[in-house]
């Protein structure tokens, strides 16, 4: 059976709430997807009105990506011709292979939302479809409501259908857009749909009765073979599929292949890089990928995953990139960080005091709020630490932090920093927008005086999330710092309940981390 998978996440996912995606971080989830196997991957709706996502097409098609790269939009609206229409000619003119468009299913959208007769949503759908169909390698079509139109007026959301059909539609694809489709009548309509429509059925679905990855995974089933959802099921209201969940039960429960093994491994990895770079908080108890998915208390369980992991766990954690952790024993699963440790010393042995001093490490860490998925720089120079390679390059004698408001006037933000390197003392100041920019700023300047390869490294993006808000305004922060020096990129993290500190600690990690890389150049003769 060979199904699909559509990723959305950087469209609909994006339009979740407290969700704002950046041209560059829609760039960066995009290589993550195609590094996951995903099939397609929709970047948003091209128009004059979305500046980000009419720019993404052209970008993402420098990255050469093996997915294939999908423009989304709407039918032609009502009466305008199909070569005037706005909708339709941001998709043609976008750089994207493939065109995704929505129509009306429900006669209630039709003559009450876009007011129209009947007849001609089924002439736009018709006709939008057979000129992209003309101009694109494969065109989409999204029936828009279509099961709530089905309740409805079944035959009428059948004809939406078969106009699609004959204009000459890749694929068709069923959306429950309010999300309130419960199984019973799923696999009535989809069945009744399935033998009146000859075109490959999709699904879209969402998940406002918390079924859409029910519903998803028992359409594959049923004969669907194009499945789309966004990563940590990102979305409207109660959010869209979740695919984090659907590829691993269509995969691993189903036996239909969809991604290489190696691929699936970074399953983990994907959902909370997404996590991060969206900046909202990761559910640790989502299936399959969530810290808690695999974690086992003291008990009954405990004893019993010890002598038989089926007995406790419906797939081996590995298979998702995932760890099992018990959580109140000192047997922690380490799979990802020693897999991490082989790529830096290889002879490395699991018993090693080094790697169980290491691991311990980094469990306290995580227990305090760190994670390492994006903050690989941070990672890297605790393990160098532990290792004994990697010693603490300059002293850091203090700094400080002015903010200033003066009447209506913007606040002023100065930093200061004492530097110690040896016998060398740095003292400097920095203004910046507010005071972590400021400190940045200032640090930067007082260690690119003693090391000049620090002039290459700038701050790209800084994300703050607060990890216990019922602590109020003294909840930890987790800070987030992505890096660059124009050949690599590299995250650092910062854990307080201080958000200065928090980003001190990772703006100090981001330094740290660049001066081991030119270490370890030399050590290498590069």
């Amino acid at each position: 059976m060979n199904v699909k998978i559509y990723d959305t996440t950087l469209r609909d996912g994006n339009q979740a709430i407290g969700i704002g995606l950046s041209l560059r971080d829609k760039l960066e989830v995009a290589q993550k997807l195609d590094s996951l196997g995903v099939h397609y991957i929709e970047g948003g709706w091209p128009n004059p009105t979305n500046e980000i996502d009419t720019r993404f097409y052209p970008e993402v098609a420098k990255l050469n990506l093996k997915a294939k790269i999908s423009a989304f939009g709407s039918t032609k609206r009502p009466g305008t011709a199909i070569e005037e229409d706005p909708f339709i000619t941001d998709i043609v003119n976008s750089s994207a292979s493939v065109a995704t468009i929505f129509g009306k299913s429900w006669d209630l959208h039709v003559t009450d939302v876009i007011r129209c007769s009947l007849e001609e949503n089924l002439s736009m759908i018709h006709e939008s479809v057979r000129f992209l169909k003309a101009r694109k390698d494969e065109v989409i079509y999204d029936a828009e409501h279509f099961f709530d139109g089905y309740l409805n007026n079944p035959d009428y959301a059948i004809s939406s259908l078969l106009a699609a059909q004959e204009a000459g539609a890749d694929c068709i694809v069923l959306c429950d857009t309010n999300g309130g489709l419960l199984p019973g009548d799923f696999r009535r309509i989809f069945l009744d749909v399935k033998n009146r429509i000859t075109t490959p059925l999709g699904l879209h679905l969402h998940n406002d009765t918390g079924c859409a990855e029910a519903n998803s995974i028992y359409g594959v089933e049923l004969g669907a073979v194009h499945v789309q959802g966004t990563i940590n099921g990102l979305g409207e209201r109660c959010g869209n599929a979740n695919l984090c969940t659907i590829i691993p039960a269509l995969q691993l429960k189903l036996g239909i292949p969809l991604i290489s093994e190696m691929q699936m491994a970074s399953l983990t990895e994907t959902a909370i890089y997404v996590a991060d770079i969206a900046n909202t908080s990761f559910n640790i108890r989502a299936p399959y990928v969530g810290e808690a998915a695999f974690s086992h208390k003291a008990g009954a369980h405990v004893d019993g995953v010890r002598k038989v992991r089926r007995a406790f766990e419906h797939i081996h954690p590995e298979e998702v990139g995932n760890k099992r952790n018990f959580v109140i024993s000192d047997q922690a699963g380490s799979g990802t960080i020693l897999e991490k440790l082989k790529d830096i010393r290889p002879d490395l042995d699991k018993k090693d005091p080094i790697v169980q001093n290491l691991l311990g490490r980094i469990k306290q860490m995580e227990s305090d709020g760190y994670h390492f998925e994006t903050a690989d720089g941070s990672f890297q120079l605790i393990v160098h630490e532990e290792l004994g390679d990697f010693a603490k390059p300059f002293t850091i004698k203090g700094f400080r932090v002015i903010e200033e408001k003066i009447g209506d006037n913007p606040p002023t933000s100065e930093a200061t920093i004492k530097v110690i390197d040896g016998d060398h003392e740095v003292h400097t100041a920095a203004e910046g927008d507010g005071p972590v920019d400021a400190l940045s700023n200032a640090l930067y300047k007082a260690v690119g005086s003693i090391y000049p390869v620090m002039k290459d490294v700038t701050l790209e993006d800084f994300k703050v999330r607060v990890l216990e808000g019922s602590q109020g305004t003294a909840a930890k922060v987790r800070v987030l710092i992505e890096s660059s020096d124009g050949f690599e990129r590299w995250g650092t993290i910062g854990v307080s309940t201080n958000i200065i500190e928090a980003s001190w600690i990772a703006l100090l990690d981001s330094i740290k981390y660049k001066l081991l890389k030119e270490k370890m150049k030399e050590k290498n003769g590069l």
